[in-house]
């Protein structure tokens, strides 16, 4: 028996020696990594206090993969290289004197070339951009080109998909792609009905054994449709009837834009470097790069961003619209996040006298998030930033506007996440006449907000502003 006793024991030794050994080990790894030490602390706290959580958490999570990186430069490009018109900087001249810096900023870090004379359509609810998008669907005559992080096989999901496959039998070429993780719910037969009927679809990134892989880290989050090379979709709504008829959270106030003219080369480029990455199959030739009306006077740069680039080009140019804005700065965002630069930024331009307004939701789909989100809301207004709480449903809505002639949107937040970790794609555009639009929305929304005050928000209970500060250590991991 004490044999036994004794062997036990020293199985136990051996035991927490190797695994305490492989927790240094670890932290001293993330150390020698020199990532941005926001990142880096989060990281050693969760190690040192629950080490067995996070060393489960870390390997999903919180490794860099660089192999993932190289390989989507190698892609980027080969079609760079294919592709002359996905690199235009002639027209660069084009662009305001004032925001020429930044134009040539994102066409030396992301090869994102000037599109002259685009038509944007915009729709700020999910039954107007639906519609639009199916009718769209249904005169498609050479192909369509479907990618989204959550498809859902819901009643939007499907009235999509039956309108694909009476396409795909008319002979329209389809191809898709969904992301694995986005899409999980989905089950897999909804995908197989669509491949019986001739449709391609791949999945990014695809997990088949969630437990031993760290690809559930990098998502891939854009929301792109082409349709025979000459009408796209871009924003922030995904397959899903949240999207159209709300949920618990109320209706989802998200915006979506559609793109005719030339900016729809951008998303074609996007989608195709996705569909080699996930397929293998190299897509090129004229027909995707059909030519195409002037309807505007617009300038617009079509800007991706992920782990896969070699700069962080959406923080990078957030960055300067933010440090450059004159007269106003309007933000719209589910998750607010902000880099350390990004909050500095902030601040910096509300202390110089500049109109910064911050527009989040009340609520979220994320209570991790959102509590972590109002941690960053005290300097906010401390610092003259007017924040808005979205009270009448869930604000998914991502938009930056700056003196009334610079607009981005996309599928990025202002967050971490969509500045380091995942796949995303928003539009650079250079128009007063768009700015003042979508500037008018804003405007519109702040009508089913609540303005925060400094003296209301240092009000709150002292324990939920403790918690909203501890889960704001944890922000970058969001």
């Amino acid at each position: 028996m004490f044999e036994s006793i004794g062997f036990s024991t020293v199985l136990g030794s051996i035991f927490i020696v190797l695994y305490s050994s492989t927790i240094i080990g670890l932290i001293f790894l993330i150390l020698l990594e020199n990532r941005n030490p926001l990142k880096t602390i989060p990281w050693v706290i969760v190690l040192i206090f629950v080490p067995a959580i996070g060393l489960i958490v870390y390997y999903f999570f919180g490794r860099v993969n660089h192999r993932l990186r190289i390989i989507s430069r190698r892609i980027h490009k080969r079609f760079v290289k294919q592709v002359p018109v996905y690199r235009l900087p002639n027209n660069i001249g084009k662009v305001p004197p004032h925001y020429l810096p930044l134009a040539q900023l994102l066409n030396k870090s992301n090869y994102s070339a000037i599109f002259c004379g685009s038509k944007i359509t915009v729709y700020t609810k999910g039954k107007d951009k639906f519609e639009a998008l199916l009718e769209d669907l249904r005169h498609a005559q050479h192909y369509v080109h479907f990618q989204y992080y959550i498809f859902n096989d819901d009643k939007i999901g499907h009235k999509v998909r039956d309108v694909l496959i009476a396409k795909a039998r008319e002979g329209v070429k389809i191809r898709i792609l969904y992301d694995d993780v986005g899409s999980w719910d989905t089950k897999s037969r909804f995908f197989e009905e669509m491949k019986k009927e001739g449709i391609e679809i791949h999945s990014f990134l695809k997990v088949v054994f969630p437990l031993f892989t760290s690809k559930v880290n990098y998502r891939n989050h854009r929301k792109i449709v082409v349709i025979d090379g000459k009408i796209g979709y871009l924003g922030g709504m995904n397959i899903a009837d949240r999207y159209y008829e709300g949920n618990k959270l109320g209706p989802w106030r998200d915006t979506h834009f559609r793109i005719m003219g030339p900016g729809v080369y951008g998303l074609q480029s996007s989608f195709l470097i996705d569909w080699y990455s996930s397929s293998n199959q190299l897509i090129k030739g004229k027909e995707f790069y059909p030519g195409t009306e002037t309807y505007s006077d617009m300038k617009m740069q079509i800007v991706m961003s992920g782990p896969a680039s070699q700069w962080q080009s959406l923080m990078q140019s957030f960055i300067f619209c933010i440090s450059n804005a004159k007269k106003y700065i309007y933000i719209q965002t589910p998750y607010f996040l902000p880099t350390e630069a990004l909050n500095l930024t902030l601040q910096m331009a509300a202390l110089g006298g500049v109109d910064v307004r911050l527009m989040i939701p009340q609520r979220s789909d994320t209570n991790s998030a959102r509590m972590a989100t109002f941690s960053y809301v005290n300097k906010m207004l401390e610092s003259g930033v007017k924040v808005y709480l979205y009270e009448k449903g869930f604000l998914h809505s991502k938009l930056l506007l700056t003196d009334d002639m610079l607009t981005c949107f996309g599928s990025a937040n202002f967050d971490f996440r969509s500045f380091e970790h995942n796949f995303e794609i928003n539009a650079f555009v250079y128009q007063k006449d768009f700015a003042v639009k979508m500037k008018n929305i804003f405007l519109q929304d702040i009508h089913d907000c609540r303005e925060v005050t400094y003296a209301e928000w240092r009000k709150r209970p002292q324990a939920q502003r403790l918690a909203e500060s501890f889960m704001r250590l944890f922000a970058p991991l969001l």
